[in-house]
């Protein structure tokens, strides 16, 4: 049994729940004892009494009464990337700087593990990790085959700060997309709720999101508000047009759902209904045959905020995923006859 200690939280440790921070220092001590020792006033942040999921600040002194010795410890392994995964992953790599590792995450990888997912950018990220330095967090996510900018952070304090930003949407993503017809009009925003359909496996919806109209979200159990933005940047005839998306507000599948909620999928979506070959009305056939890629034709193009720590703007912009080069290069359409950002241009 330790005696009381006072430990100072350190530069990088700031922004950390009390629980996570202690269970990272004395990983032998349960989270029920956590809970405990803040209940009855003898865990301490600065003299004051706390709760586990208090956040915790640099410089603060926490105050930690008697702990269990530990057992025999087993040696920590980390998870293993091969050489091939670790170059890989570090070619994906746009920009990087001490805080922030900005990667173009390509079609088909998936952010993070399932069941049976153990290949994924969150297991990858450990090929950055310098030393016994510490790996590099997610901050957002992208769906598996969704391609384009994904940013990690090195540290915990940029995790924070990066998250927040997203949170308090001080970023700005624009995703490009090739989609079944010509929206019109030509520029506007989608306000369909979102909600998780019912059923699972292959005989149920899975995980695919049904569209609300916004008067129903509040009285429907696990409804989202979910906004979007779109432009039509080029068109082929009525078959399909190039669209700019931003999402206003961060739900799972949204681009998708509201783009086939208005008539207008995304090619090579077979969730929402942009693989059929068929032409049944405005917006179906997404499908456009021939060379044109099966494959989802949406990607997280730029990405705009502000750095956490220089305070300087920082502009990302991803390069398209072969397949949707290819896509373009097939209907003429050219990267540098359409405006950055069209939502600022019509403005």
């Amino acid at each position: 049994m330790s005696g009381v200690q006072t430990i100072t939280v350190g530069p990088g440790d700031g922004g950390q729940r009390l629980d996570r921070w202690l269970r990272r220092m004395f990983p032998h001590v349960p989270q029920g004892r956590i809970e405990k020792m803040c209940r009855k006033g003898e865990l301490r942040v600065d003299g004051a009494r706390v709760k586990a999921n208090t956040r915790l600040e640099t410089g603060q002194d926490v105050r930690i009464p008697p702990l269990p010795d530990p057992g025999p410890q087993q040696p920590i392994r980390k998870p293993r990337v091969t050489e091939a995964d670790a170059r890989f992953i570090k070619s994906c790599v746009l920009w990087q700087d001490d805080h922030i590792i900005a990667l173009n995450k390509p079609p088909g990888l998936p952010v993070q593990g399932g069941s049976k997912l153990t290949r994924h950018v969150d297991a990858l990220a450990e090929a950055f990790r310098e030393g016994d330095g510490e790996k590099p967090r997610l901050v957002h996510r992208l769906d598996k085959d969704t391609s384009g900018l994904l940013l990690l952070a090195k540290t915990r304090e940029a995790a924070a700060a990066l998250t927040e930003s997203f949170r308090h949407r001080a970023t700005r993503k624009i995703y490009w997309a090739a989609v079944a017809g010509v929206p019109a009009p030509k520029m506007g925003t989608i306000k369909y709720g979102l909600v998780k359909a019912p059923g699972h496996g292959a005989g149920g919806e899975g995980e695919k999101m049904l569209c609300l109209h916004p008067d129903e979200v509040s009285s429907t159990p696990g409804a989202k508000r979910a906004v979007t933005d779109y432009a039509v940047l080029s068109g082929l005839g009525r078959r399909a047009s190039w669209c700019a998306l931003v999402p206003i507000t961060g739900r799972t599948h949204q681009l998708r759902a509201h783009m086939a909620e208005i008539g207008h999928p995304i090619v090579g979506d077979g969730k929402y209904g942009g693989s059929g070959q068929e032409n049944l009305g405005d917006g179906w056939g997404a499908q456009l045959g021939g060379d044109i890629s099966r494959k989802l034709h949406l990607h997280a193009r730029s990405l705009t905020l502000e750095h956490p720590f220089t305070k300087k703007p920082l502009h990302l912009v991803a390069p398209l995923p072969e397949h949707m080069q290819r896509t373009w290069d097939s209907l003429g359409w050219a990267e540098d006859e359409v405006p950055e950002d069209p939502f600022e241009e019509e403005e």
